[in-house]
């Protein structure tokens, strides 16, 4: 795959450190990204809604249940378009089985998964801390039953190409980032 241009998802449930990981690289390496939830953001821009943790998954539910299972990764394929020509591509936070499938469909071998994971209880500590967007435990265990039963997330996840376990320091974490970067 030497040479060829890659289109990554970087995913894992919230907490993770899949946007850590996406920020280094992007800092690092200068690849673009096109994030699913900033189809979230737009349409609950659009209507005028706060953003909490319950408006963002009526947001994800709502979409989903007007326009299918497929209405953000064809979303984020249209974002993915106009910068396709570049040699990498990252997309953040790919949720489901339907959208996995979708890019493997659109983009073949060049599409790649990169799960973070960590354990509940690190990612729980981690999202009541975070700036952006807090979660109690109870929040987060909320969200991540709902990305599991309703959105299926635990199949893109588990067929993943590449996974970093992050549940050390930061600077543990870049490392292994720097060497997956190395495997691309």
């Amino acid at each position: 795959m030497e040479g060829q241009r890659k289109i990554i998802a970087i995913i894992g449930l919230s907490g993770a450190g899949k946007t850590e990981v996406v920020e280094y690289i992007i800092e690092r390496y200068g690849w673009p990204k096109v994030y699913f939830g900033e189809v979230t953001f737009d349409e609950m821009a659009r209507r005028g809604l706060a953003i909490s943790e319950e408006n963002e998954r009526a947001v994800r539910e709502g979409l989903r249940s007007e326009f299918g299972p497929l209405v953000y990764a064809e979303r984020v394929i249209q974002k993915i378009e106009p910068i396709i020509d570049t040699p990498h591509v990252l997309v953040e936070s790919l949720y489901s089985w339907e959208e996995f499938m979708r890019f493997r469909d659109v983009f073949g071998s060049a599409f790649l998964v990169v799960a973070v994971h960590a354990s509940p209880a690190i990612r729980y500590a981690r999202l009541a801390i975070r700036p952006k967007r807090p979660l109690t435990a109870a929040e987060a265990w909320s969200r991540d039953r709902s990305q599991i039963e309703n959105l299926h997330q635990a199949g893109p996840i588990a067929m993943a190409d590449f996974l970093i376990i992050n549940e050390g320091e930061r600077e543990d974490l870049l490392r292994k980032v720097d060497a997956l970067v190395r495997n691309l």
